[in-house]
């Protein structure tokens, strides 16, 4: 597996809070296309195509704790 970055560790857990795309990239004071691109690396190096996908492999691999869900 590829290792996330910072960044997309930063957005992985913003969505495990249940945070729109919008509300990350406002909250991280990022462009809503970095966000997207943010998240599409997520979902290529954990293997997955959704959201929900996304946060079931991140707990797996203990990348976000059950605390930000």
């Amino acid at each position: 597996m590829d290792t996330l970055t910072p960044a997309e560790m930063g957005v992985l857990r913003l969505i495990a809070t249940g945070r729109t795309n919008a509300e990350i990239a406002e909250e991280l004071d990022i462009k809503l296309a970095t966000v997207k691109t943010h998240i599409n690396r997520i979902y290529q190096k954990l293997g997955v195509r959704n959201r929900t996908q996304a946060l079931i492999e991140a707990g797996k691999r203990k990348l976000v704790e059950d605390g930000d869900k």
